[in-house]
């Protein structure tokens, strides 16, 4: 019988408080069909992200619940952190892994955001392949001025209108909700606390300031070290390892080196594999030569 997975990688905007991040994942975790696959909380950013996977009515249905415990906890007005946010459930993306089409994601997507604006009283707006505006697929472009920001402009600016939900933003803010391509989170820490020295890694790097296509990037100070935090949108057309070289090159211009890099959450085997054989120069390198590729192979052929 055919499979239909969905994965789904919500954001929360609390890192700090592990009881309200035990709560989310436990009604995430209540729904039969969806199985968490990984958790990551930062305290820093004061925000976690919770990965799981389950089938297309499962999902939605553990989003949602992981929506509406967010909401009635996490209170925005006193949140503080580094990382942006608009919400305190803050992303919810929905990504195609098995038998799931793309346009079928949108399509969850704008039925968990239409749930959440009519039961929840959230705005929504819709971003990546979801957004119903060109401008909206950018996620930054959804949270310019942050949840403060939002909570003026809702009211007053036709163009910050959400999708779904009222224009008027309670304790628990709105939620951007869409639907992408397998997307890398991945960080990487400086030898320096300098914040300055980030924020101009991050500018070179991104490709809305001139650096790689597919890649967002934001200068952060972290845990005592300034911190390059990026989004790899698209591994198959720039990899982890072309991001890497880049910061590192960038960072020596400044007296500075990578001191080491995170992975938030997870990454696509490929992703892994491209790095290993560019770093290792394997140019002659097939996949299959990875013994637990070839295990598996075997041990399917056998059932």
């Amino acid at each position: 019988m055919a499979r239909h997975l969905v994965e789904c990688i919500p954001n929360f905007s609390e890192g700090r408080r592990i009881e309200v991040v035990d709560a989310i994942a436990e009604a995430i975790g209540a729904v039969h069909g969806a199985a968490i696959l990984d958790r990551h909380s930062d305290t820093d950013h004061n925000r976690s992200v919770i990965t799981f996977v389950g089938t297309p009515e499962a999902v939605v249905e553990a989003a949602f619940a992981g929506i509406r415990t967010a909401a009635q906890l996490i209170d925005l007005d006193v949140q503080q952190g580094e990382h942006p946010r608009i919400g305190a459930a803050d992303v919810v993306p929905f990504v195609p892994i098995e038998g799931v089409t793309m346009d079928e994601c949108v399509s969850l997507a704008r039925t968990l955001g239409d749930r959440v604006g009519r039961e929840l009283q959230i705005p929504v707006y819709l971003y990546e392949v979801a957004a119903t505006r060109p401008e909206r697929q950018n996620l930054a472009n959804v949270r310019v001025g942050q949840y403060e920001g939002l909570k003026e402009a809702i009211l007053n600016d036709p163009d910050r209108a959400p999708d779904f939900g009222p224009s008027k933003l309670g304790k628990a803010g709105a939620v951007a909700i869409g639907a992408r391509a397998p997307l890398i989170a991945f960080n990487v820490y400086l030898t320096t606390d300098d914040i300055e020295i980030a924020k101009k890694i991050a500018l070179a790097v991104r490709h809305s300031g001139g650096g790689l296509a597919y890649v967002k990037a934001l200068g952060l100070l972290v845990k005592g070290r300034a911190q390059v935090s990026m989004n790899l949108t698209d591994y198959t057309r720039t990899p982890i390892h072309q991001a890497v070289e880049l910061i590192r090159r960038e960072a020596a211009r400044y007296g500075v080196a990578v001191h080491h890099s995170e992975l938030v959450g997870l990454i696509p085997q490929a992703a892994l594999v491209d790095a290993a054989r560019w770093y290792l120069q394997l140019d002659e390198f097939v996949p299959d030569q990875i013994l637990e590729t070839r295990l598996g192979d075997a041990l399917k052929s056998d059932t």
